[in-house]
């Protein structure tokens, strides 16, 4: 019976009753296969369109798991995941000056553009030739609908409200909560109840 291959990474499977004596050549090259699969780093030079392929039985580059793009190209280039029925994720670093488009066939299937700078993990679906790639949510900049499953530590840390200069620090030595702006506290609500501001409290009006 004849070897055969898995169908994501290319892992030889030897066939009942082949390869004897010969079997741990065989096995070691998965193994090799497993382990740039799981950590394996690849540093791409780039000068134009690349092809990251996944061959069965031996090392190739689409078995990388990081990809980090370097180079000088002239312009925006296509990273094509080859073969196209095979499912992949990567974490892509771009670091060429362009934009990358990372795509898998040659079809009406989706692709995603990586700045240069930027750093992305992506899902390639593997469906033929139509098929999909597409960015994995990292933060919760991309969920807008974020939902916690328990409670929120912030270990110590300052709450901080985007660009605005307003924090929201706990005070650990009084157990008081300080609301700071511009690095100053201008309110704080001890954990007495009792209230402090820096400036008039109005008590009814327009805020």
């Amino acid at each position: 019976m004849a070897s055969t291959y898995t169908g994501n990474t290319g892992l030889e499977k030897i066939g009942v009753g082949e390869q004897s004596g010969t079997w741990g050549t065989t096995t070691n090259a998965n193994f090799n296969i497993i382990d740039r699969a799981l950590n394996g780093v690849l540093t791409l030079t780039v000068s134009g369109a690349v092809t990251l392929t996944t061959s069965d039985g031996t090392l190739s580059n689409g078995q990388y798991k990081v990809i980090i793009l370097t180079g000088t190209p002239s312009g925006a280039f296509n990273v094509t995941i080859d073969p196209n029925d095979q499912q992949k994720w990567y974490i892509f670093k771009n670091s060429t000056g362009q934009t990358a488009t990372i795509k898998q066939g040659g079809g009406s299937g989706t692709t995603v553009a990586i700045a240069n700078g930027a750093s992305n993990i992506i899902f390639a679906d593997g469906t033929g030739g139509n098929a999909n790639v597409a960015l994995v949510p990292t933060d919760l900049i991309n969920d807008t609908t974020p939902q916690l499953g328990g409670n929120l530590d912030t270990n110590g840390k300052s709450i901080l409200f985007g660009s605005s200069k307003w924090s929201i620090i706990l005070d650990t030595g009084d157990n008081d909560l300080l609301f700071k702006y511009n690095g100053t506290t201008v309110f704080k609500l001890a954990s007495t109840g009792a209230v402090t501001s820096a400036n008039n409290i109005t008590a009814y009006g327009s805020p």
